[in-house]
C-alpha cells in the first residue's frame, strides 16, 4: 500500500512539472492594449473600418496600422474613448468608411421569403434563424444592425428598423456630452 501511494506522489510530481514546463514554454500573450480597445468597439463585425471584424481592427490600431475613426458603428462616442484610451487626439469619423447611423435592427417579411439561406450566410453573428427552403426569422437580440443580410437577399424582404429606445437602452450621458447639451448660461 504504501509503495503505490509512493509510486502516485512522484507521477502527480512528474505530470505537475511537465504541466509547469509546458505552461512556461507554450504560453500565448495577447496584447493587453488590443484587448482594451476591443471592448470599446461595437463589436457589430460589419466591416466598413476595412477589417474582419472588431477584434482585427483592434490589432491593427494597437499596432500602427489602423487610425482610430474608422468605425462608423463606434461613431464620435467610440473614437473619443478610443483617442481617450490611446492618448491621441480626437479626429472625426473618416467618411470613406462610412457615416454614424443609429442602431438598426435587421427584420424578415417571413411572408415574402423564400428560404434561400444566403442571409444566414451573410451574418457574422448568425443572427438569423431558418433553413433551406423554409422562411427565416432574425433574433433581434443577436442583430447587430450590420445591414450585411439586406443585398444579398433575391427577393428584398429584409428591412433594417431603428432600435426602439426605452429605458433598457438607456445609458448616462458623458460629460462632454452634457456641456453639449445644456446652454452656455447653465455651465
Amino acid at each position: 500500500m504504501l509503495t503505490a501511494i509512493l509510486a502516485l506522489g512522484i507521477l502527480a510530481g512528474l505530470f505537475g512539472l511537465l504541466l509547469g514546463y509546458s505552461a512556461i514554454r507554450f504560453r500565448v500573450e495577447g496584447d493587453p492594449i488590443a484587448d482594451q480597445i476591443n471592448a470599446i468597439l461595437p463589436q457589430t463585425q460589419c466591416g466598413p473600418c476595412g477589417f474582419a471584424g472588431c477584434r482585427p481592427y483592434s490589432e491593427a490600431i494597437a499596432a500602427g496600422e489602423a487610425d482610430i475613426n474608422q468605425c462608423p458603428p463606434g461613431g464620435e462616442a467610440g473614437i473619443r474613448a478610443l483617442a481617450d484610451l490611446l492618448g491621441r487626439d480626437f479626429k472625426p469619423l473618416n467618411a470613406e468608411h462610412g457615416e454614424h447611423k443609429e442602431k438598426t435592427v435587421a427584420i424578415i417579411d417571413e411572408q415574402v421569403c423564400i428560404g434561400c439561406t444566403l442571409c444566414i450566410q451573410a451574418c457574422p453573428v448568425d443572427a438569423i434563424l431558418g433553413a433551406a427552403k423554409h422562411m427565416h426569422t432574425v433574433i433581434e437580440k443577436e442583430c447587430t444592425g450590420c445591414e450585411l443580410c439586406v443585398e444579398p437577399c433575391p427577393v428584398d424582404c429584409i428591412h433594417m428598423q431603428p432600435v426602439a429606445h426605452d429605458i433598457t437602452h438607456w445609458k448616462w450621458p458623458s460629460p462632454d456630452e452634457r456641456l453639449e447639451i445644456m446652454p452656455a448660461t447653465q455651465i
